[in-house]
């Protein structure tokens, strides 16, 4: 399998030896939440991609999924639920069902505040019409009232079943900022349209996953290595059902990057995925080199 240069970014090495030494302590990770939308394509399932703008303070210029950071009242027992009780879901994101509630809530508040794709409807079978929801993507984006207050004020429910867990990433400790993201996959709702412009993102894509990954692999999108490793994962299923279908058999675990240091050699490994080790000599960082341009790393195949 070809992979592009690994980049180490200019601040990792002097974080990574800063974490290892035990002269910073590694920020706790916010529980977060991203949501992989399929549609079928001609050649297959197409998955919805938004690029950050190079301006973000984390992951700028990265292609990504809708997602974010769980608000705490997305925990609120008041919200409308329909699909897998809270316990099943505690039970396959492997957690207590309060952060089970507030994981999925933010899953689907997260999707309806950036793409603009809204998993919820009057009942457990139906979904919510079309309709033009500008002024409530912004209230919720806004925090000014919660994703369940939203949905009742509309007597919707949240439709927890067309949601299925994938996968669950965490943020290398050495990073300054982290999150402890699960992922679920969905399939694009009938009737409804991702958003083609959202706020933090520059641009919007659909793209095979085959697509994405020779384009990752190229150089043409740039992508967080949970980001691609699902886009690998998604390829040999060939239509968005039957990749919704096959998270059931997937079992979730927690992959957290680990980071050692060997003098000026730094390794950067992810349990499990080989294919995106990072390795290479660094030389400790001083004002003169700190703003040096990132190293191209060939990662280890």
């Amino acid at each position: 399998m070809d992979h592009p240069p690994m980049l180490m970014p200019t601040g990792w090495p002097a974080r990574i030896r800063a974490v290892a030494a035990g002269a910073a302590v590694p920020p706790v990770p916010k529980p977060s939440a991203t949501v992989v939308l399929l549609r079928d394509g001609v050649a297959g399932p197409e998955a919805y991609l938004l690029r950050r703008r190079s301006s973000m303070a984390f992951a700028g210029g990265m292609y990504a999924y809708p997602g974010g950071g769980v608000d705490p009242r997305d925990a609120e027992a008041e919200l409308g639920w329909a699909g897998p009780s809270l316990e099943e879901w505690a039970e396959r994101l492997g957690t207590d069902t309060r952060t089970a509630q507030a994981v999925v809530c933010a899953a689907v508040r997260e999707t309806f505040e950036e793409a603009g794709v809204l998993l919820a409807g009057p009942d457990e079978k139906t979904l919510v019409e079309p309709w033009a929801w500008a002024a409530e993507q912004a209230a919720l984006e806004a925090r000014e009232y919660s994703f369940a207050e939203f949905l009742r004020s509309r007597g919707l429910v949240l439709r927890s079943d067309l949601l299925a867990g994938w996968a669950r990433w965490t943020t290398p400790a050495f990073e300054e900022r982290r999150f402890d993201t699960w992922f679920f996959v969905a399939g694009m709702p009938a009737g409804q349209q991702a958003a083609a412009e959202v706020g933090e993102a520059d641009r919007t894509v659909w793209l095979a996953p085959a697509e994405a990954v020779r384009g990752y692999a190229e150089g043409e999108y740039g992508m967080m290595p949970p980001t691609v490793t699902v886009l690998r994962e998604l390829l040999p299923h060939p239509t968005a059902e039957a990749a919704v279908a096959a998270a059931a058999d997937r079992r979730i675990r927690q992959v957290l990057g680990e980071a050692e240091v060997a003098g000026d050699r730094i390794t950067v490994r992810w349990s499990g995925y080989d294919e995106l080790t990072i390795d290479g000599h660094y030389p400790p960082e001083t004002p003169e080199t700190s703003e040096t341009p990132q190293t191209p790393v060939t990662p280890h195949t």
